[in-house]
């Protein structure tokens, strides 16, 4: 029996494991689905709304536990993941990450994001004048984040992140993370090959440029949590 700690991405909520955490819990493990500030479950001012801050929540959560855990990242909660691991590797069994970004020191999100070949979201983003946030309007969820998700779910979702306000900063920071402690822990990397927004040239790159011990490949848009979650769920044993 594991305890799997799910950190979602940009724009998201815990809501994002809503159909992830009754699977892996029918297994018997336990599950702790992180509220990042900012997000529905955990709102904070946007100025409030940084790296720093999403990393030291999911720190916090762990330390809390008071054991060890397999931490999962989605997205942009890769770049979290990353550097919780390299805080605190001793309370880490595994690190998971499901269409996540995994960069090396002095990366950011934008600057992969900038350089994906085939990258569909970014240009579409909507970023506020001083550039603190970035939002997405409906139709670009629909055709270049949900396009092989059940209309049922794709209705559940919309409303919680079309034409949100996501703060701009945690795509801005850039990673930090050593060979000595990140570089210690055991990883896993879940490829999405339909993906319009990590898109498998960019996961690629990534995963050429680090060494994780088990990679595995779903045929899923970038939200195998709605779209394929069975088959997610057993890659994350």
């Amino acid at each position: 029996m594991k305890h799997y700690v799910l950190v979602h991405g940009a724009w998201e909520g815990s809501w994002s494991w809503e159909h992830i955490t009754p699977l892996l819990e029918g297994k018997g493990h336990h599950v702790t689905s992180v509220d990042l500030p900012g997000s529905p479950g955990n709102p904070q001012p946007l100025d409030q709304v940084t790296m720093a801050s999403y990393i030291q929540t999911v720190v916090d959560t762990i330390n809390n536990l008071g054991h060890t855990v397999v931490l999962v990242g989605h997205s942009l909660a890769g770049a979290i993941i990353s550097q919780v691991a390299e805080q605190i590797p001793e309370k880490i069994e595994r690190l998971v990450y499901v269409a996540a970004f995994l960069l090396q020191t002095g990366d950011s999100i934008m600057k992969a994001m900038q350089r994906d070949p085939d990258g569909e979201f970014l240009p579409e983003l909507a970023f506020a004048e001083d550039g603190s946030s970035a939002s997405a309007a409906e139709r670009t969820w629909r055709s270049k984040s949900f396009h092989d998700v059940t209309e049922d779910r794709i209705l559940r979702a919309l409303p919680l992140v079309a034409d949100r306000a996501q703060a701009a900063e945690p795509f801005l920071a850039e990673v930090a993370v050593s060979d000595a402690k990140f570089g210690s822990v055991s990883k896993t990397y879940i490829r999405t090959s339909i993906d319009k927004m990590v898109s498998p040239a960019l996961q690629e790159e990534m995963l050429a440029n680090t060494s994780v011990d088990k990679v595995h490949t779903l045929k899923s848009g970038h939200f195998p949590t709605l779209s394929v979650p069975s088959e997610l769920v057993t890659l994350l044993f």
